[in-house]
């Protein structure tokens, strides 16, 4: 559809914005791969790309762990997250009309597909707003876990250094082995069979994607690190019509990402201990201090 071929035009913008970044912190060499890099990265080019307007930007982060707490108990978390969701549900629901996008954005081409009768008027705003909760947050996650997996396996580092080509098959490794999005929810449309499990029509299923990348029957040696593998197949972005519409932005952004450090950096280790983001739905990193030597 219209996102897909858009991914084509945002290399350059992207790759220009990583090389600006990744030279600052290999320069510094000490840093918060979460903080410094996996937030600061994906919350410039993303809603540069979306076309949203730089002032109020902080509101999106929030909204992303909002959105993903909602789909989980409401506990302690959920609540926290709420705390100060009017502002926040607001800045995003008026920054997702069309006259508040830029004309060139990924969000004004998603209006013009309405224009041409692709998708309905009123599903404009809804698939830009999605587009912001699925391409940001579990981006964030991803590019923080991928550091993450190569300070605990630094020969699969090495073997991303000998052939940076590897950077996107390294990422769907990462989803594989370490999945951003932990479990999601779905609801049966009609009495259905599974795994000799009756369900009614409006059960609610619990599916443990994260569990299914690990699954034995599916993967040879789940619990291993392997950048080598063919991870295609893995369920961190969901699959068929409810594949997650922020996949291609990830994968661009994580595969300009790693490739840049592959050629920059010789090696990658905690410089401290890592600190978990606790969310109901995603696993990652709050902190991940990190130290690189440059190549």
């Amino acid at each position: 559809m219209v996102i897909v071929s858009a991914m084509k035009k945002l290399w350059t913008t992207f790759e220009r914005d990583a090389v600006r970044l990744v030279d600052e912190l290999v320069q510094r060499g000490a840093f918060d791969a979460v903080k410094d890099l996996a937030e600061v990265y994906p919350l410039k080019v993303f809603p540069d790309a979306v076309g949203l307007a730089e002032e109020g930007r902080e509101n999106v982060l929030p909204y992303g762990n909002m959105a993903f707490n909602a789909f989980g108990p409401r506990n302690d978390l959920f609540h926290q997250a709420m705390t100060n969701a009017q502002p926040v549900v607001s800045w995003i629901m008026s920054r997702c009309q069309r006259a508040a996008l830029a004309p060139e954005g990924l969000g004004a081409q998603i209006y013009a597909a309405a224009d041409t009768g692709e998708i309905a008027e009123d599903e404009a705003s809804l698939l830009v707003r999605s587009f912001l909760t699925a391409g940001l947050d579990t981006t964030v996650v991803g590019l923080g876990n991928a550091l993450f997996c190569f300070t605990q396996h630094p020969d699969q580092w090495q073997r991303l250094r000998q052939e940076p080509a590897l950077a996107r098959a390294a990422f769907d490794e990462v989803l594989r082995y370490e999945s951003p999005v932990q479990t999601f929810f779905r609801t049966t449309t009609c009495p259905v069979e599974v795994a000799g499990v009756q369900l009614g029509e409006g059960d609610k299923v619990l599916l443990f994607l994260a569990a299914a990348n690990r699954d034995a029957r599916r993967w040879e040696h789940p619990d291993r690190f392997d950048i080598t593998r063919r991870a295609t197949g893995h369920l961190a972005f969901g699959v068929g019509i409810h594949g997650c519409v922020g996949m291609a932005v990830a994968r661009l952004e994580a595969e300009i990402v790693l490739s840049l450090l592959a050629r920059k950096v010789e090696t990658i280790e905690l410089s401290g201990e890592p600190e978990r983001r606790l969310n109901n739905t995603l696993r990652g990193l709050a902190r991940l201090p990190i130290r690189v030597r440059p190549a």
